[in-house]
């Protein structure tokens, strides 16, 4: 796909945080941070201080903190989450300013708000702007939300859970496209969702949202449905999986479980569909190469 795409990643390194410092000595990046100089004095402090490579927990002091990546890996900015009570107010920076203009704060955004709300449980996510930031003002206007108040130095923004659910269900992601789930696998990864425990799980509660629900007599044969078995491109390689729920989990089989990453990420595409999609540690450009079997084309709908 062409279209933006931006990944958030909790783990910040040593190297993360010199580039966040170089980002924060432009004072066309920090121009509208009323904190900046306060940070960069933090970062360098703490550079100076803690020679560890990875340097996540003292980022996430009174809030939350993630780099954001883009489709090649390269830093491109971060978000920060501060959850107050019900809601949370989130922070956006695209730090190079060669990026401005590619719509990747609108990528950056969309995640902010899958974390706020599926992992973070906010009812509310806030968005305070300078007027006369433009651009950003722009960027979460056109996301959904909506203006609540405003001062002579500041704009508050505002996106409500429910109409966050809403938006999801009528209008695609920035950068991923339409998905498809059978309404009995729908309701079968709902109660997977209550049941486990993982911290990852959010991801799924996302895609199972978004997608479109269809009856499972009228599903397209080329859909990736539970139990589908199908063969990929991922990045260089071709590989042939198979999308099981965690039981039934094998990775040396190919099996893979709908709660992993790649699991998640192939649920309700169809044939030809190419996206990526955030790992751990790095990007995987998928591609649906060809579903090989899916039980509702051959009229199982018990499995």
């Amino acid at each position: 796909m062409n279209a933006p795409f931006v990944s958030l990643c909790p783990e910040i390194t040593r190297a993360n945080a010199l580039t966040l410092m170089d980002w924060l000595d432009d004072e066309d990046v920090t121009r509208f941070l009323s904190d900046s100089r306060h940070v960069s004095r933090l970062i360098e402090q703490v550079i100076g201080r803690v020679q560890l490579p990875i340097l996540t927990h003292l980022f996430n002091q009174g809030g939350r903190f993630f780099m954001a990546y883009d489709q090649h890996d390269v830093p491109v900015g971060f978000v920060r989450l501060v959850k107050m009570g019900l809601d949370c107010e989130m922070v956006l920076v695209i730090g190079d300013r060669d990026n401005w203009g590619r719509k990747l704060g609108a990528s950056a955004i969309c995640e902010g708000m899958k974390l706020a709300f599926f992992e973070m449980r906010a009812e509310r996510l806030i968005a305070k702007i300078h007027p006369e930031n433009v651009r950003s003002l722009n960027a979460f206007l056109r996301s959904g939300f909506l203006p609540e108040s405003e001062t002579p130095t500041m704009k508050s923004l505002v996106m409500s859970s429910a109409r966050y659910l809403r938006l999801l269900r009528e209008r695609p992601v920035v950068h991923l496209g339409e998905i498809y789930v059978t309404e009995i696998d729908k309701a079968r990864l709902r109660n997977l969702i209550d049941l486990e425990q993982d911290s990852d799980i959010f991801e799924l509660e996302h895609e199972i949202e978004r997608a479109i629900v269809v009856d499972p007599r009228k599903v397209a044969e080329d859909v990736v449905t539970m139990n589908s078995r199908a063969l990929l491109q991922v990045n260089d390689e071709e590989v042939e999986v198979a999308l099981v729920y965690p039981a039934e989990a094998d990775d040396r089989a190919g099996k893979l479980s709908v709660c992993s990453g790649i699991g998640t990420a192939i649920l309700g595409y169809k044939e030809g569909d190419a996206f990526s999609w955030r790992i751990p540690n790095r990007t995987c450009h998928i591609r649906i190469g060809k579903v090989l079997y899916q039980p509702e084309a051959e009229g199982d709908f018990d499995r």
